[in-house]
């Protein structure tokens, strides 16, 4: 099986816990070696962030899980890097 090296989501959030703690959180599982969380978009109850998240072999279950147990959940997968290299966006003519 090939491992994830890179994950990009769109999650929905309520307010608690921060972006700073759910980015802690995340830090810490087995595989992760960096995560970054931005701030989308905010309403009056939730939260719009995308997670960027990279190692040498992310575990989605555990990754969802922990993300869940926040009280979040994830809209969608937006990218996923796998295999024994990281390969990078190629922007093309028909991206412009």
């Amino acid at each position: 099986m090939t491992d994830i090296r890179r994950l990009v989501l769109d999650v929905l959030k309520p307010h608690h816990p921060t972006i700073v703690e759910l980015a802690r959180k995340l830090s810490v599982l087995e595989g992760v070696s960096g995560v970054n969380l931005t701030l989308e978009e905010v309403d009056q109850e939730t939260e719009s962030i995308k997670i960027t998240i990279e190692g040498s072999a992310l575990d989605f279950d555990s990754i969802e899980s922990a993300i869940s147990e926040t009280g979040a959940v994830i809209h969608s997968v937006d990218s996923v890097s796998a295999g024994k290299k990281m390969v990078e966006e190629v922007e093309t003519p028909q991206d412009r």
